[in-house]
């Protein structure tokens, strides 16, 4: 009979030097936030952070129980940095998530398997009940930029609306 022995050292790293294919995988189809963003792309897409500075308007959006936006449908002028005042007047927690339409559905998929997941992103905000934020952004380009509350449940009832950047085609 032979025995074989294996120290504390060599098995955590055989276990370790076992798992890395596993963590690895995991790690490039998770992406960053949880979510597999290409945060460059879709900045390009919508806009990137505003700076306060620059900005020139207030647009106050209200998020309701009966999962709507007041207003849901917003215009702005390409270029433009736009302060976004976020109010939860619900009983629920809300959130208001900007992307396209793309990276808004990736996002709800990511919240469907993580409910509890943390937002900290400068185009998220996630609000409990009566709490007031904001978002200041740059809509870079002409287009339509997308927003919609990606809380399961508030997507598929209709909490979502559009920001029209620039004339309509």
């Amino acid at each position: 009979m032979t025995h074989v022995r294996i120290t504390a050292r060599k098995l955590v790293l055989r276990l370790v030097a076992g798992m890395m294919p596993a963590l690895t995988a995991a790690a490039y189809a998770a992406g960053s936030h949880a979510g597999g963003h290409d945060h460059h792309e879709t900045e390009a897409a919508i806009g990137k952070p505003g700076v306060a500075a620059r900005v020139r308007r207030t647009i106050t959006i209200e998020m309701h129980d009966s999962m709507r936006y007041t207003p849901a449908n917003l215009r702005v002028r390409p270029g433009e940095t736009v302060r976004l005042v976020v109010r939860n007047q619900g009983r629920v927690k809300h959130e208001l998530s900007l992307g396209t339409p793309q990276a808004l559905r990736a996002h709800l998929e990511q919240m469907r398997k993580f409910p509890d997941m943390e937002h900290d992103e400068p185009s998220q905000i996630t609000l409990a009940p009566g709490e007031q934020g904001e978002i200041i952004w740059q809509f870079s380009e002409a287009g339509v930029v997308h927003f919609a509350c990606l809380i399961p449940g508030h997507y598929e009832a209709g909490m979502r609306g559009t920001v029209q950047v620039g004339r309509k085609k």
